[in-house]
């Protein structure tokens, strides 16, 4: 049986960071990935916004890590020159009474460290946006894009080359939680029982389906998994916007937004599909609830602009109707199992949380 250091399970854009990290520490990782490229999952199925740190209570994880990350990674991709821009981002109101929501969104931000928003009146919005109908909005100048394929490429290079091992086609299918480490038991084309001394279960949308493989770890430590399907489509045409556009939240997600992609090109969504399994299609039905959703604060959206894109789904904590639940990193003093490491529910802002969660997982363990 062979023995490493630490094995990080999942090679989206939180594992890779994780495994970059861990391996920049000077301990032996490896990065097992049950596909057979890295990011298939949700880190390659939506926004790609760098969030300001805008929507989460005070002091939660989420609050914390995003603006934490947001730092790091504009840092980091300036440093090595990965493609993303600072666009920024206007949140919109579309009637007075949701005006009282930009304020609530305004002081949430503020106290989460984020100084740099204004309220803006209809006209300075529509001074920056022509197109743009709203009473009111939030502009978040620190909101940004950026290419998550070139960042995890980034991350997977650094991590190679701080010494790790990625293995493709290796899913975990159990393991044995004891004194001397965690024993897995790895499959694929060639199916190997390995210990580790740190387990890091970044798994996402299969993250309790391998906690609750581990014996010896209480069931009691595994959260229900809710599967939110986000659906989006792209302009056949080049929009208006140089910004991005949100409305107020909607309970599950941020709303029907416009994004824009490195090229400019604008793409919406993700909308709040509840699911019960993997099923990435979009529905070309659903874009009637698209337009309606666009047209409040883009009325001139033209017929037949949409297209169906693609579409990503989120490892959520909380169902429908539930309130929305935190980031949740669990070590051995949530659940009693020394080297285990287990994150739960790491979806959006995950991806501008990425090097923030790498790094406080590496402080945790060290």
């Amino acid at each position: 049986m062979e023995e490493i250091e630490c094995i990080v399970a999942g090679a989206g854009v939180v594992g890779l960071a994780v495994a970059r990290a861990l391996a920049l520490r000077g301990l032996d990782t490896i990065l097992l990935e049950r596909e057979l490229a890295i990011g298939t999952g949700t880190s390659s199925r939506n926004s790609e916004v760098i969030h300001a740190g805008i929507y989460y209570p005070q002091g939660s994880l989420k609050a914390r890590l995003c603006v934490r990350g947001k730092a790091l990674l504009y840092a980091y991709c300036g440093e090595r020159g990965l493609p993303h821009r600072r666009c920024g981002k206007l949140i919109v109101a579309t009637s007075a009474a949701q005006e009282a929501d930009l304020l609530a969104l305004q002081g949430a931000g503020a106290a989460n460290g984020v100084d740099d928003l204004l309220l803006l009146s209809a006209d300075q919005a529509r001074a920056l946006e022509p197109a743009l109908v709203c009473t009111a909005a939030l502009a978040s100048p620190s909101t940004g894009i950026v290419d998550s394929h070139a960042l995890m490429l980034a991350l997977q290079g650094d991590f190679e080359s701080a010494g790790g091992m990625l293995a493709f086609g290796a899913p975990i299918e159990s393991g044995e939680c004891g004194p001397l480490g965690i024993t897995l038991q790895v499959g694929g084309e060639q199916p190997m029982r390995i210990r580790t001394r740190l387990l890091v279960n970044c798994a996402g949308l299969h993250a309790q389906a391998l906690a609750a493989a581990l014996q010896g770890l209480p069931p009691q430590a595994v959260p229900p998994l809710h599967l939110a399907k986000g659906n989006y489509y792209s302009l056949a045409r080049r929009a208006p916007f140089n910004r991005l556009i949100y409305p107020v939240p909607e309970p599950g997600g941020l709303g029907v937004h416009l994004t824009l992609d490195l090229a400019g090109q604008a793409r919406f969504g993700p909308d709040v599909e509840w699911v019960d399994r993997l099923h990435y299609p979009v529905d070309p039905q659903r874009s009637a609830g698209f337009y309606a959703s666009i047209r409040r604060y883009w009325p001139d959206l033209p017929d037949d602009a949409l297209q169906p894109a693609y579409a990503g789904i989120r490892p959520k904590l909380s169902g429908p109707g539930e309130p929305a639940r935190d980031f949740v990193i669990q070590g051995p003093a949530e659940h009693g199992v020394p080297g285990l490491v287990n994150l739960f529910g790491i979806e959006s802002p995950g991806l501008t949380s990425c090097l923030a969660i790498a790094e406080a997982v590496a402080e945790g363990v060290q």
